[in-house]
């Protein structure tokens, strides 16, 4: 599994309410997307941080929605472009399923 942590500075004009609205809009079309396990939301008011963390199937799954086009997309809605991290995940921990889902080496 991969998760990727896309970051991007946020206009001094969005607070928390209208980041939650903004991503609350942007939620649904990651419903059922392709290779997507989970995705968190991010909002920093102090450093006017926003972004994700995506867990994704693969990397491949990942940069299939990370074109060029999605990159505009994004720094068109929020101002600035977004950095895009990617990070390999070979265990993850999850309480409310009570499961550990591991990768096999």
């Amino acid at each position: 599994m991969i998760t990727a942590i896309v970051n991007f500075k946020l206009p001094a004009d969005i607070d928390a309410k209208k980041a939650a609205e903004l991503f609350k809009g942007s939620a649904p079309k990651y419903r059922g997307m392709t290779g997507l396990v989970r995705k968190y939301y991010l909002f920093d008011d102090k450093s006017r941080i926003g972004g994700g963390v995506y867990l994704w199937k693969t990397r491949a799954d990942a940069e299939a929605v990370y074109t060029p086009q999605w990159q505009a997309y994004i720094a068109e809605r929020y101002g600035a472009p977004p950095d895009i991290r990617y990070f390999e995940t070979a265990v993850v921990v999850d309480n409310e399923s009570d499961k550990i889902l591991a990768e096999a080496a």
